[in-house]
């Protein structure tokens, strides 16, 4: 079923690994350098997986002067302690490895700054399934990812009818489609049934194990 995709496009947050703990908590430490105080950490959870800028100014009505001054005490705490905080999905490894196995060719597509997903894809060691790791530039450049996908297929020069984007959010479904690519949303993740389904993904895999079962049948 899905033979056709030579090449396989990972979203990193939500997709590969759990990054609740290092991004909630480094968003907490910024609002709290704010003079905002927000003791739930469940209650930031939905800044996981959007362009950190446009999330500060939608959830919390900031300027984007003082969206900036909230993304650089942010990364004040994320480089130095919130990357580490982060844990690979259960599941993810073992997938990699097949579809590395399969001759399928692996990048990330993150929002994330570049110089931080490097880093977490060396330290959680699962850099070496990946030809490259693409991102975002800390000065804001391709966070979105329409941009983003668009900059890595012209860079690659990849076919867009071999492609596949696979993420857990609605950006990751738009940016794919945007860009011609299949896409396959993931219910393991940050985005709810219905924020995904209204993006109507090519394939909605629920687990990790449904996504793996569909890369092992050959047509």
């Amino acid at each position: 079923m899905t033979a056709q995709y030579k090449t396989a496009l990972f979203d990193l947050d939500g997709t590969l690994t759990d990054p609740r703990e290092g991004i909630t908590r480094s968003i907490q430490y910024a609002l709290g350098k704010l003079g905002i105080d927000e003791p739930d950490l469940t209650k930031l959870e939905h800044f996981i997986g959007p362009p950190l800028l446009q999330a500060f100014m939608q959830f919390y009505g900031f300027d984007e002067a003082k969206a900036w001054e909230a993304v650089n005490f942010y990364r004040e705490r994320f480089k130095v302690t919130g990357l580490y905080e982060n844990r690979v999905f259960d599941g993810v490894m073992p997938l990699l490895e097949e579809l590395s196995n399969q001759g399928r060719q692996l990048y990330v597509a993150t929002s994330k700054p570049w110089v931080f997903a490097r880093e977490i894809a060396r330290h959680f060691d699962f850099a070496r399934h990946f030809k490259v790791i693409y991102g975002s530039e800390l000065d804001g450049t391709r966070t979105n990812k329409v941009e983003l996908i668009a900059h890595l297929m012209s860079e690659e020069g990849l076919d867009p009818a071999t492609t596949l984007m696979i993420g857990d959010r609605k950006h990751d479904l738009i940016g794919a489609r945007s860009n011609g690519l299949d896409s396959a949303a993931v219910g393991y993740g940050f985005g709810s049934f219905e924020e995904l389904n209204a993006e109507v993904p090519t394939w909605h895999f629920e687990t990790l194990a449904e996504m793996h079962q569909a890369f092992m049948q050959r047509p």
